[in-house]
């Protein structure tokens, strides 16, 4: 005997959802090819809003501050750069794995109006990019007194 269950077109969607998506990942997913066929890349970022200033944190591994290129273009952040590939291949052996990435990278981010590009810092230390952004003074809250 055969049970009789009421037809739902979202769950036979989800299932067919469930499905692409798993189709796409084995397409998609990873693969034998290594970082290098890669071009252009992006990089994390973590920004925080505290004490009247906005901080972002970007990881950027292995480069100098000098090849790192941050620009301000009406309230467009790019942060830009470029690593190399290392060749540490030898005569003997060959890369089973490598995630590395290398080539160039780019990450750009609409910035609040609410700052004072004028006193923005910028501090690399130990492959971590940070940025300071203070408010702007007429920016932030104040007390308008009644008279």
């Amino acid at each position: 005997m055969s049970t009789l269950v009421r037809w739902n077109p979202v769950r036979d969607f989800l299932s067919m959802r469930h499905d692409m998506d798993r189709m796409m990942d084995s397409f998609f997913g990873p693969s034998s090819l290594t970082m290098e066929d890669q071009t252009s890349w992006g990089i994390a970022l973590d920004v925080v809003e505290k004490n009247g200033e906005y901080q972002l944190k970007a990881s950027i591994p292995g480069l100098k501050p000098e090849e790192i290129d941050v620009t301000v273009n009406e309230g467009l952040l790019t942060i830009k750069g470029e690593t190399s590939s290392e060749r540490e291949e030898s005569e003997e052996g060959k890369f089973h794995l490598r995630e590395r990435r290398y080539g160039r990278f780019s990450r750009s981010l609409r910035l609040p109006n609410d700052i004072d590009f004028d006193k923005v810092t910028a501090h690399h230390e130990d492959g971590v990019l940070t940025l300071t952004m203070p408010k702007s003074e007429a920016s932030k809250p104040r007390r308008i007194e009644i008279k």
